[in-house]
């Protein structure tokens, strides 16, 4: 089965396969810290090291209040390291299970849903550092908190769109992944993430053309106690339907392939 109907019974069966890629994704978290005293919570402890570091540099930089900047910063931070995780770990997803895809008949979104299902999990442990920084400084929640759920799950909508379309281009174009980090690490500097929009009055347009800001509101906003803009759920729902649709196009002409190319 080729084309469109194979793309959709891909997804179709790497769903109903859901117990394996949740196991996998779970084994995962606990093989890359076994045997350590805090296990994956050392992902956590690091992202407060970096979170501190920044905050201590940038608010003299910016010359803006310690607490403002600081629930800013540490949502800011731990969104972004969602998002750039899910980028990243697309451009492996087929390589990192070659064994298995060479081995087994399985499903490839397996891959896909293990990585998106690994990254969750990832950020689940992150945000508890937002939490506590939020109940710290006295920021509140508010009925748009609730907003940041469905803003998780439009943007792993996206992530397993991304991770079939970049997981098959560079499975096949293995000078893609490089490109792709080189890419992301620049736009961690020309998005949002440790600076606020607001220094940029009068050229907000250099956002427009930004994807990552975006999905990066969209996660910051509800963790701020404010709802995302319009135009931003807008955005990132067109951006997840033309990821979708280039997913289903690339992997119904060349999912059967993939296996070759790894």
């Amino acid at each position: 089965m080729r084309g469109l109907p194979a793309a959709a019974r891909d997804v179709a069966d790497a769903v109903a396969a859901f117990r394996i890629w949740l196991m996998l994704a779970h084994t995962d978290v606990k093989q890359r810290y076994r045997r350590s005293v805090l296990g994956p919570f050392w992902i956590t402890l690091s992202a407060v090291v970096s979170i501190i570091a920044l905050a201590l540099v940038y608010t003299q930089i910016f010359k803006v209040p310690t607490a403002e900047y600081l629930v800013f910063l540490t949502t800011g931070f731990i969104a972004w390291l969602y998002l750039s995780s899910l980028v990243m770990e697309s451009c492996s997803v087929f390589i990192g299970a070659e064994g298995i895809i060479r081995q087994v008949n399985l499903p490839l979104g397996i891959h896909v849903f293990r990585m998106v299902w690994r990254n969750l999990i990832i950020l689940a442990h992150n945000l508890v550092i937002v939490f506590l920084v939020l109940f710290y400084m006295g920021v509140g929640m508010s009925w748009a908190t609730l907003l940041f759920f469905p803003a998780v799950i439009l943007i792993s909508l996206g992530a397993v769109a991304l991770g079939y379309l970049l997981g098959g281009l560079c499975t096949r174009y293995r000078d893609i992944p490089p490109i792709v980090s080189s890419l992301v690490q620049v736009m961690f500097y020309v998005t949002p993430v440790i600076w606020p929009p607001k220094l940029l009055v009068g050229n907000e347009h250099l956002l427009t053309f930004n994807p990552f800001y975006y999905f990066l509101e969209l996660l910051r906003a509800p963790l701020m106690g404010e709802a995302p803009a319009a135009d931003v759920w807008v955005i990132s729902i067109t951006l997840v339907v033309a990821f979708a649709f280039a997913a289903t196009a690339f992997m119904g002409r060349y999912r059967w392939r993939v296996a070759y190319w790894i």
